[in-house]
Protein backbone atom coordinates (compact mmCIF):
# COMPACT_ATOMS: atom_id res chain seq x y z
CA UNK A 1 0.00 0.00 0.00
CA UNK A 2 1.47 3.23 -0.49
CA UNK A 3 1.34 6.17 2.25
CA UNK A 4 1.81 9.94 1.78
CA UNK A 5 4.51 11.11 4.15
CA UNK A 6 5.52 14.97 5.64
CA UNK A 7 8.23 15.09 8.04
CA UNK A 8 8.25 18.58 9.89
CA UNK A 9 11.33 20.90 11.92
CA UNK A 10 14.36 18.46 12.70
CA UNK A 11 12.56 15.46 11.02
CA UNK A 12 12.87 16.34 7.57
CA UNK A 13 15.17 15.27 5.63
CA UNK A 14 14.77 15.63 1.61
CA UNK A 15 15.84 12.21 0.61
CA UNK A 16 13.31 10.52 2.17
CA UNK A 17 10.40 13.16 4.50
CA UNK A 18 10.23 16.45 3.85
CA UNK A 19 8.47 18.78 4.65
CA UNK A 20 7.42 20.66 1.21
CA UNK A 21 6.02 17.54 -1.19
CA UNK A 22 4.80 14.42 0.33
CA UNK A 23 6.97 11.47 -0.43
CA UNK A 24 5.61 7.95 -0.90
CA UNK A 25 6.17 5.13 0.74
CA UNK A 26 5.24 1.75 0.37
CA UNK A 27 4.08 -0.96 3.47
CA UNK A 28 2.89 -4.11 3.67
CA UNK A 29 -0.95 -4.58 4.20
CA UNK A 30 -1.77 -4.08 8.34
CA UNK A 31 0.99 -1.72 9.21
CA UNK A 32 0.87 0.46 11.33
CA UNK A 33 2.43 4.25 12.16
CA UNK A 34 5.26 2.78 13.80
CA UNK A 35 6.05 0.48 10.77
CA UNK A 36 6.39 3.47 8.74
CA UNK A 37 8.85 5.75 11.21
CA UNK A 38 10.93 2.30 11.20
CA UNK A 39 10.83 2.23 7.57
CA UNK A 40 11.56 5.73 7.08
CA UNK A 41 14.68 4.92 9.44
CA UNK A 42 13.71 8.39 11.89
CA UNK A 43 13.83 8.03 15.74
CA UNK A 44 11.42 6.41 17.33
CA UNK A 45 11.77 8.90 19.91
CA UNK A 46 12.27 12.06 18.36
CA UNK A 47 8.81 11.41 16.49
CA UNK A 48 6.45 13.15 18.98
CA UNK A 49 3.31 14.70 17.20
CA UNK A 50 1.56 11.98 14.67
CA UNK A 51 -1.27 13.22 12.24
CA UNK A 52 -2.72 10.55 9.83
CA UNK A 53 -5.01 12.24 7.11
CA UNK A 54 -5.10 15.30 9.45
CA UNK A 55 -6.50 13.69 13.04
CA UNK A 56 -3.35 13.02 15.93
CA UNK A 57 -2.58 9.41 16.52
CA UNK A 58 -0.36 7.55 18.38
CA UNK A 59 1.93 5.17 16.60
CA UNK A 60 -0.21 2.29 16.89
CA UNK A 61 -2.53 3.29 14.61
CA UNK A 62 -3.39 1.17 11.73
CA UNK A 63 -2.39 2.77 7.99
CA UNK A 64 -4.71 2.13 4.70
CA UNK A 65 -3.80 2.43 1.28
CA UNK A 66 -3.68 6.10 0.16
CA UNK A 67 -3.35 7.73 4.20
CA UNK A 68 -1.72 11.25 4.59
CA UNK A 69 0.58 11.06 7.61
CA UNK A 70 2.50 13.85 8.73
CA UNK A 71 5.56 13.39 11.79
CA UNK A 72 6.58 16.52 14.27
CA UNK A 73 9.39 16.28 16.94
CA UNK A 74 8.97 17.74 20.51
CA UNK A 75 7.84 21.77 20.46
CA UNK A 76 7.33 24.43 22.35
CA UNK A 77 8.90 22.94 25.02
CA UNK A 78 7.30 19.17 25.06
Amino acid sequence: MKIHVKCFATLSKADHCDYKDSQTSDLEENADVKDLITKLGLPEDDVKIIFVNGKRVEAGEKLFDGDRVGFFPPVGGM
